[in-house]
Formats: structure tokens, sequence, C-alpha cells
């Protein structure tokens, strides 16, 4: 059987099945109203109470951006209008709890998958997990036990929920098999960030597989083997084995400086969501934070963080870098991040809409106090203030004159700011890439955004499965736009870096170490294996791979080309 492997390692053990959650909905009418409602109640409670330790357990294992996910759950079951909508129900309509509750969810679920914004859409899966989670409670069905083996084993499904894989015990679990999924999929994110090996999309699984069955897979290659041969159980092991020397070669790489053969020094730096990220940025030993989306502190909560809040954690950042540079990004909501209590009105293309910086300039009010926390905090690190999607001169302009602005305010009433910091932005429009020797006059580097860089070059939507082929880093023309920015950055002396998806492929390192690239920011977990790989690098050589790859002008012959380069 094939699927889409989403998340590296192998896997060998074996199954336990997840069933889907199944129930007969009796649409049956009620006598006492009081009593239904109260069992509604109750069944929230309970539900509000598994979801806070499932919170506790996803910031134990996966951090604080993962954990909020589920602390958004939580707002939808205190939700007036979720719970409104269930209790009307019932008193006016004489529904059953259940019956109340699977209409409301119905409700929600064909509003939200008829919406344009791909972040809505996406809020079907919340709403589903959350309403299933109910359900079980009012109709007895205890919560399975994802850690119910005494030994190791692979888990398999149709899919699984936000909730079902901030359960999963990485000590028991050693990968996950889904029907569903692609390499966006949440069950594909959390797989990555657990270091879990997993196959996602992998047709009529639920048909083939029972529990107990031997599964044999490649997290990279996406091939399953159902009660594999002893030849091929060898085979995997011996692979695995591979893997676990490879893991002790990487973790040889932890305090080396990240350099070439012909030692020219790159750095890797790592992208960070919250201030809880930052211990698994240290033990992987990034050379620094190139991204720190602060957006996170604005998601899932019901009102703008304070001026306070937002400094204390940009002073834990800054302070558990220790001195090392710190890109901490200004708040990019809008696309597909929304926020429940900002009106961002009705857009035909939100992607190309109020977002971003151009939200900043609007709302002058949210873009300073942020500028505030930023700069008292500059005292405890090497901050670095990074503006994203700029697309005109004007922007950058009014972005550094309202930050110029805001420090002058902080200097007159007698607080701190470091003398040192760097104003940068994200390159990530065409038209900024393109007039990239202008912008290079006016700041102190670039940050290159590949996953917008390459969406808009492309005119694809990234978040749209049906064009997922044509949404690719590798086409030639982004690549071109790349070695511009890398190009005209060099011309004015300031330093260019990546940060995108595009930074941690190792396909596209030896390339964009040929551009002159001077920094590349990734997920944490990346750092090592490709500090390893620059090592085995020599910048010299790569000029010719970089005229080919250039050259080339399809972007299934670049990453033809640049995959046979690298093995």
């Amino acid at each position: 059987m094939k699927g889409i492997g989403v998340s590296s390692g192998i896997a060998l053990g074996r199954v336990i099945v997840k069933k889907q959650f199944e129930f007969e909905l009796e649409q049956r009418k009620i006598e006492n109203v009081q009593a239904e409602m109260d069992r509604v109640k109750e069944s929230l409670d309970t539900a509000k109470d598994q979801i806070q330790k499932i919170i506790d357990l996803a910031r134990e294992n996966m951090g604080e951006d993962k954990a909020m996910i589920f602390s958004g759950h939580q707002m939808i079951l205190s939700d007036p209008e979720f719970v409104g909508m269930i209790n009307y129900r019932i008193e006016n309509k004489m529904q059953c709890a259940e019956w109340a509750l699977t209409d409301v969810t119905n409700h929600y679920v064909e509003l939200f998958e008829n919406m344009e914004n791909e972040y809505f859409k996406e809020r079907v899966a919340d709403i589903k997990d959350i309403s299933n989670r109910i359900m079980k409670v009012l109709t007895g069905n205890i919560e399975e036990d994802l850690s119910i083996s005494d030994t190791p084993y692979i888990i398999v499904a149709h899919d699984l929920a936000p909730s079902d894989t901030a359960q999963i015990d990485k000590k028991q679990v050693i990968g996950f098999v889904t029907e569903i999924g692609g390499r966006t999929s949440h069950t594909a994110i959390m797989a990555r960030t657990l270091e879990i090996p997993a196959v996602v999309g992998v047709s009529d699984l639920m048909d083939t597989l029972k529990s107990g069955d031997v599964l044999a897979f490649d997290g990279d290659e996406g091939f399953i083997h159902i009660n594999p041969t002893d030849l091929m159980v060898e085979e995997m092991q011996k692979r695995k084995a591979a893997l676990v020397e490879k893991k002790k070669i990487l973790e040889g790489q932890k305090g080396k400086k990240t350099q070439t053969k012909d030692h020219i020094h790159f750095e890797l730096a790592a992208n960070i969501g919250t201030p809880d990220d930052i211990e698994g940025v240290i033990n992987n030993d990034a050379e620094g934070i190139g991204l720190y989306r602060t957006e996170f502190l604005f998601m899932n909560r019901n009102e703008l963080p304070d001026e306070k809040e937002q400094f204390e954690a940009y002073k834990k950042v800054l302070e558990g870098m220790n001195g090392k540079p710190v890109v901490i990004r200004t708040l990019d909501i809008g696309g597909d991040k929304n926020l429940s209590y900002l009106d961002f009105g009705e857009e035909m293309n939100p992607f190309l809409g109020y977002r971003a910086i151009r939200l900043c300039l609007d709302r002058t009010d949210i873009f300073e106090v942020q500028l505030r926390a930023l700069l008292r905090a500059s005292v405890y690190g090497n901050l670095k203030i990074m503006f994203p999607m700029i697309s005109n001169m004007d922007e950058l302009r009014q972005a550094k004159a309202i930050l110029s602005k805001v420090e002058d305010e902080l200097k007159i009433q007698g607080i701190n700011i470091s003398d040192n910091i760097e104003v940068g932005m994200m390159i990530e429009v065409p038209s900024a890439a393109i007039l990239s020797d202008q912008f290079a006059q006016e700041v102190d580097f670039f940050s290159i955004g590949t996953n917008d860089l390459t969406q808009y070059t492309c005119a694809v939507d990234r978040m749209n499965q049906r064009l997922s082929s044509l949404y690719s880093a590798y086409h030639p023309a982004v690549l071109r736009l790349v070695k511009m920015v890398i190009d005209n950055a060099s011309k004015h002396d300031i330093w260019v870096g990546m940060c995108g998806e595009a930074a941690g492929d190792p396909n596209l390192v030896p390339l964009l170490i040929g551009m002159g690239i001077d920094e590349l920011s990734m997920s944490a977990v990346s750092i090592l294996s490709v500090r390893h790989q620059i090592s085995q690098l020599e910048k010299s050589t790569l000029e010719s791979l970089v005229n080919t790859a250039l050259n080339l002008r399809t972007a299934e012959e670049v990453e033809e080309f640049l995959t046979n380069y690298r093995n």
C-alpha cells in the first residue's frame, strides 16, 4: 500500500486500530426541559476538564503553540452562542441533547465549509472534534486510551483529531498511519513536532488492517508493508539502525560551528511561535532565532494582549537565547490567521488584503503597543525587529517612522533601550524582491519568506489542496527572485536570511549556500541535520550548481536535478 510520507523515520511494530466514533442518533422529543439542559451543562463541564488535561499534555509534549489549539476548544465550549443554540433547540423544539448538539454542529460545519477564508474552513475539524467529545460524554462512551498497550505500537486511524495526537505518549507510539490527510494536515504537523514517523492518505486502510497486525513503513517514502516477511523485517530493522546511527552523528554536531568544508560560516537559526519553544531551540543547538511569530500571542483569546504581557514574552525569549540573535517579526495577522475580536471585514482575497503590515499601519494603536514592548525588552538580549509583507517603500518608511516615534517617546520617559537593534523586513512579495536593491539601502537585513513568496509569485493559494501541484519553491521564477534578493543584499552590505519551509529543505540547502545566503532559519529539529549537510559541502564548487538550476525551465526539472545532486 502507498500513502504520503509526512514525517521521517522507520516504524515497525504491532497496530492498534483507532475506530471512528459512531452512534445512532435518536431524534427523541423530551418532556423535562430543565433535566435535558442540565445534561448539556454537565457534559460541557466534563469536556472542559478533559480538554484541560489535554492542554497540559500538549504543553509538555509539543510546546505552548500546539497547546493553544485546545485553549480555542475550551473557548468554543464556553461560547454563549454555541451553548445558547443547543439550549434553544431543547427549550423551543423539545429536542433531546444529542439531537440538539447534532443540529448545532451541522450548522457550524456547513457555515465554515462554505466560507472562502481557509482559516475558517480549517475550523471544521475543531468543531467536529469538540462535538464528538461532548457526544461521547452524553452517550456514555468512554474516551479511547491511546496508551493502553504495554509495548510500543503504531496507531492506525481514518484520521486523528487534534485531541487524539495531544494525548499520545511518545514512549509508546512509534508511528501514525491514516486514511486521509496531506503534507500540511494536522496529523502531519503533529507527527513532525513529536518526531514520530507518519504516513497519511492511505486508501482503504481501515478495511484492510485490524488491531494486532504487524506494520512496517518508511515515513519518507510512504510505502506500507502489512505483516511483512522476515526478509522485509530484517531490511527495515537495518534501515532503522542506520537512522539511529545517523542520529548519533547528528548529536555530534552540537557545539560545532556551522561551516562548509572550505571554512565558510553560515548561521543556522530556528523558527518559534511561543517563548516555551526556546527549550527545543537550545536542545538542538540553534545559533539564534530567525523568526519569532508573535501572532500566537494574539490568537485563541478574547482580547488583545497588553504591553506588559507582550514585554514579558519578548523578554523571556531574549533572555533565554543568552545574547544570540533573535529576529522578532511584528504582528502578521490576517489572510489565514484572523482574530475573533478584530473586524477584518469580508474580503474576496484575504491573502491579498487587510493583513500584516497593512493592518498595523492602519491600527497604529495595536502596532505602537507591540513596538513599545519590543523596545523595552531589547535590553535583555540581541533583538532584531522585522516587518512582514512589505510591498512598497512607503510601507517600510511608515513602519520605521512609527518605530522611531515610539523610541523617542520611551527615551523621554527615561526607559532604557538597546542601542544596537537591527531593523529588517520580510521579502515575501514579488514587488519587494524586484525592488530589493532599493530596500537594501533602508534596512539592516532581509529575511526571505519562501512560503508566501512562492504563493504570490506562482499565483497559487498555498492552502488549496487542488492546486498543490502548482505550488513549489523549486519553481525557477521563485529561485531567480531569491538569487536577486541575495545579490542585492550583498551589493549593499546587508545580511540576508530565509525563514520559509525551503530553508530546511535538504535539496535546496546546497543551492542556497551556493547563492550566498547568510542565514537559514527552520524548525529546531532540522538544525543538526542541516549543519551536518553543510559540513559536507564546499561553497567554491557550488557556483555551477546554481547556474544550472537557475537555467532549468520547470519546478520538476529543478527538483529532480537537486535531488540527484544531493544523492
